[in-house]
């Protein structure tokens, strides 16, 4: 067969499909035209799944904000938990405050675990310590504060940086903490903040100015 009669068989040939694609186009238009009503709750049918899965996420969201807002915990419940819940209980602390917050804990967290955004735009870089035995656990110590000293502003962008536990600070560890501008969160301060409905800046000495006037200012 010579090439300009391939040529023209291959012609015909996507001709011939042209032709019968365009009719079951045409053909699966007559039919939907036909039968309209299921094109129309098919169309119902997907306004209605839309409208579901909506109502799912801000049901989900709502809940989340009530829990968050009225989120109260007893330090008892921060000892039981292990440090990884620890972190997240504290973001949800945060939150609660009204930030804008999340965990970084882990490999490679520069000694911040949760990074926060307060209402009056000040960014908070927290350093969670958990203790299994609370206060009758080893103390953190100043080396604990020089990790966040370095990492604190240099790689977070924070305005305060936080070192958190439910223990205690050694005795050198809270003058270093004053003089290099590190606010420590004891026991105490700690069961005080979670338990109450006052925000963490609200219990601090020396907290920076507002970034943003806020409703309160």
């Amino acid at each position: 067969m010579s090439r300009r009669a391939r040529k023209k068989d291959e012609q015909v040939g996507l001709l011939v499909a042209v032709v019968v694609a365009v009719g079951l186009v045409a053909a699966v238009v007559q039919w939907l035209l036909a039968h309209w009503w299921i094109l129309f709750l098919a169309a119902v049918g997907a306004a209605v799944a839309s409208g579901f899965w909506l109502w799912q996420v801000r049901q989900r969201a709502e809940w989340e904000r009530v829990r968050t807002q009225a989120l109260q915990l007893r330090i008892a419940e921060l000892d039981a938990l292990d440090h990884r819940a620890f972190e997240f209980a504290i973001r949800d602390l945060m939150r609660r405050d009204g930030c804008r917050a999340e965990r970084l804990g882990g490999a490679g967290d520069n000694a911040c675990d949760v990074r926060a955004v307060d209402p009056a735009g000040r960014v908070w870089a927290i350093q969670c310590k958990h203790r299994r035995d609370g206060e009758r656990g080893s103390a953190v110590g100043v080396g604990v504060l020089q990790q966040v000293n370095g990492t604190a502003r240099q790689i977070h962008g924070a305005d305060i940086a936080v070192v958190l536990t439910n223990g205690r600070f050694t005795s050198k560890a809270v003058p270093w903490g004053q003089e290099h501008r590190i606010h420590l969160v004891d026991r105490r301060l700690l069961g005080e903040w979670a338990a109450g409905s006052r925000p963490l800046w609200d219990l601090l000495d020396r907290i920076p100015p507002a970034r943003r006037p806020t409703a309160l200012s």
